[in-house]
Formats: structure tokens, sequence, C-alpha cells
């Protein structure tokens, strides 16, 4: 399965640079990292190596150690001033939790070519990061062969009607692409089949945040590094007309004195075992609440 393409480059350039404000503003990523963890809890798994894949700044780094108390925790991210941050935020929980036996790892490396051995890790831990690739097969294929019979993937990421008011805003006058595309849940669950998982389960839930103005939303899209990365796409979002017109159209969308900007979060895991059962390419998703 591949996506519109994204230019790495650029997308590394904006997570660098948003690696200093991306605690303040990232309020859904934290809010998602939750929603995860208690879906996380329901599920009967002891891993003793897991992978934080996408790390970012790290925050999922200390609920995995108290959680778990892994041999091992590896936190790999393709942002290099990100991953100094997840260093940082977790070095000083590692040195706060004395009776931690836990070893941490910090890769700089992008997800589609992860460079761990096959079998090694127990647990794949993904939030919101996956979106960030070009070829999804791919990745989850790199995932099945990493992770250890029995081995689990619980990731979220971004569906298709994720920043629907601001896509459609651009569309009605712009002939680029200022968005990325996401790619739909059923694709993702037809995905975790073909490249080798059992089992998977997801769901979605869609998120609205408000803001009062305009500046605001582009504000928070900038500090939480989410610049459009799209190969072909415009270059900036330059100019004075441009963002006038812009705001203009998205006015349209102002309630209760409001404006909204929609994420739709697609949760998921699926197992990783060695002989698949006939129910194996059996996906089961469930609604939006």
């Amino acid at each position: 399965m591949t996506q519109h393409h994204i230019d790495k480059k650029r997308a590394q350039a904006s997570f660098n640079k948003a690696a200093a404000s991306y605690e303040d503003a990232a309020v859904l990523q934290k809010h998602v990292l939750e929603e995860m963890f208690l879906r996380l809890k329901l599920l009967k798994i002891n891993p003793n190596v897991i992978l934080d894949l996408g790390c970012g700044v790290g925050n999922a780094g200390p609920n995995l150690k108290s959680s778990y108390k892994p041999h091992d925790l590896i936190y790999l991210d393709f942002a290099y001033d990100m991953l100094k941050k997840a260093k940082e935020k977790n070095k000083d929980h590692f040195l706060k939790t004395f009776s931690s036996k836990t070893s941490q790892q910090f890769i700089c490396a992008d997800m589609e070519a992860i460079p761990l051995l096959e079998n090694s890790i127990d647990m794949v831990w993904s939030n919101l990061s996956v979106q960030w690739c070009n070829d999804l097969d791919h990745v989850f294929t790199q995932i099945a062969k990493i992770l250890t019979h029995n081995g689990l993937f619980i990731f979220s990421t971004f569906g298709p009607s994720t920043l629907h008011e601001l896509r459609d805003s651009l569309a009605s006058f712009s002939q680029y692409s200022h968005i990325n595309q996401f790619i739909d849940m059923h694709d993702i669950g037809d995905a975790l089949i073909r490249c080798g998982f059992s089992d998977p389960v997801l769901d979605v839930d869609v998120y609205t945040l408000t803001y009062t103005t305009f500046k605001e939303i582009l504000y928070d899209l900038k500090h939480i590094g989410a610049h459009n990365a799209l190969q072909g796409r415009a270059k900036s979002l330059t100019g004075k007309g441009f963002l006038y017109q812009l705001e203009r159209l998205y006015e349209v969308y102002r309630s209760d004195e409001k404006l909204p900007a929609s994420y739709e979060v697609v949760y998921g895991h699926a197992w990783r075992v060695n002989k698949q059962s006939d129910e194996s390419s059996i996906v089961k998703f469930y609604p939006k609440q």
C-alpha cells in the first residue's frame, strides 16, 4: 500500500524544529497516548523488550517502564532533536526510579528502515507516527519481522477525515495538496493481515479541538511539526492574500464563537504468530463512538 509520497527530509526538518515547542502544543497527542494505555491494560502481555516506534519526545517511556519493567526499552525516531528530548526526559525518569533495571537505547532512524534484528522485540508501540511513512505495507512487514512469536503491535494513527475543515477550505481555491493524506481504518486492517499479523482489532474516535482564531490552528500545527511534507505540494503557505483567503473560507466552520479542527484517530493492535489460524484473516472493526 502506497500513500501520497512524503518528503522525508522536509518532515525531519519540521519535527527537529518543533522539538523545543512540541510539549506545549501536543495536547491531542498526549490524550491519544493515554487512550492507548487504557487499551493496552486490557491485553495480557509481559514484554521483556519494547520498541517505541516514532517515539517523538518520549512521552510513553515512563509509563512503559513502570507498567512492564522491561529489560530493554528502545526509542526510535527519525528526527534527531526529538530523540534528544526523549533521552533527556527518560534519563531523568530513569534516575528517579532506582528499582528500575531497564536498559534504554535511543536510535535515530526511519521506520521504513528499522535497524533491528528479526524476532528481537516483544512489543512495538507507536503513537501517531505511522502516518509519516510512504509505504505502510513495508513498515508493517518490518514490524512483523522484528516481533517475537506472539509479539504485540499496538498503534494509533490519523484517519482520512483528519483536518477536513482545513482540507476543504484549501481545496476550494488551491490546486495543491497542502494536507497529508491519511489511510482508512479498513485499509489499515487489510494491510495488517497482508503483512502477517493475526487477530487485528481496530476502532476509531473523532476529536475536535477548538480555537478562538485561525492563527492559533496554524500555530499548533507548526509547533507539533505537522507541516505538510507531500512532494509536489505548494512550497509554503506564504503571502498575506493566500492566508487571508484561507482564513475567510475557514470561518464558515465557526460555531459558538470557536473554530474547530477535527482529528480522526485510528487505534489498533494485532499479534505476530508464527502459525496463523484461519481466524487470522478476520479483522475486528469497531464503529465510531
